[in-house]
């Protein structure tokens, strides 16, 4: 597969944070004491994120197409191409073509440590005497991707080459890819199987972006896949909610605390029964 990558023009600036526990988004490791490096804010892991305005519908699967249609869809295809990012018939009735992915992630990615032997490893080890790190970050608003794919590669083989192409560790379970599309000026949105053909979505949708477009998100299946996580990535989560129930115990205490002093405060000043008024 070949690709091609844009992104945000503007530069982006991170706070660097060290912790010993991963931020609200995934990260994989392999060692229970593995320092993370992260470059965001810390949510809270049980606020929910906010969902796209965009419908979910179940839309049927394309049709089949022959070998006469296919022809003559790809033939209307380029034609309508303004760039070299065309489709290309086989011989044994398949093609191949570009597809466009726009990555919307609302948590971070993990990325591998360095290989061995660098200086920005080398100067880690000695920070943190040779302990493991890994680096988890946000990608940047609007990035997107170009992959060069046959009409034979499905959803889930997508799913895997950009995040190779990315270098991210996480597992493709936790990523979906969604076809974008838009009717009647109302936007909807479909998750596809991992069996579906995003090229041949492509051709029968046309090149433009937008009556189609492939988005690539998280895999929201309304209860997590406890299963999907390593035991690491287990326990970070088991640290993060302990710290967050702690934090709520606090905040609790603290505003009954808060309600005693004031009603304290109101019995000392308010007058005795059956006592006089002071002048």
């Amino acid at each position: 597969m070949t690709d091609t990558v844009s992104g945000s023009d503007k530069s982006l600036s991170f706070e660097k944070t060290w912790g010993s526990s991963t931020s609200s988004g995934y990260c994989s490791g392999d060692s229970d004491s593995e320092f993370e490096q992260y470059f965001t804010a810390r949510t809270s892991f049980l606020h929910k994120p906010k969902k796209e305005k965009d419908e979910q519908v179940e839309w049927g699967k394309k049709q089949d197409l022959s070998v006469t249609e296919i022809q003559q869809k790809v033939k209307e295809y380029n034609a309508q191409i303004n760039s070299n990012l065309f489709m290309n018939l086989n011989k044994d009735g398949s093609y191949t073509g570009f597809i466009k992915v726009q990555f919307k992630l609302l948590r971070p990615v993990s990325v591998p440590p360095p290989r061995k032997g660098t200086a920005t490893q080398v100067a880690a080890g000695k920070k943190t005497g040779g302990v493991k790190r890994r680096t988890s970050f946000y990608l940047p608003k609007d990035t997107s991707k170009h992959l060069h794919i046959s009409s034979r590669t499905c959803a889930r083989e997508v799913i895997e080459a950009l995040l190779k192409k990315f270098t991210v560790v996480d597992n493709p379970g936790k990523f979906a890819l969604f076809e974008r599309t838009k009717r009647h000026d109302q936007v909807f949105l479909r998750k596809l199987s991992d069996d579906e053909r995003p090229l041949h979505l492509r051709l029968c949708a046309g090149p433009n972006d937008k009556a189609l477009s492939l988005v690539l998100k998280e895999n929201e299946t309304g209860e997590v896949n406890w299963d999907a996580f390593s035991m690491p990535e287990l326990k970070n989560f088991v640290r993060m909610l302990q710290r967050e129930e702690e934090e709520h115990v606090k905040q609790i205490v603290q505003r009954y605390a808060l309600a005693r002093t004031r009603m304290q405060e109101a019995q000392a000043a308010s007058p005795t029964p059956g006592g006089s008024t002071p002048g």
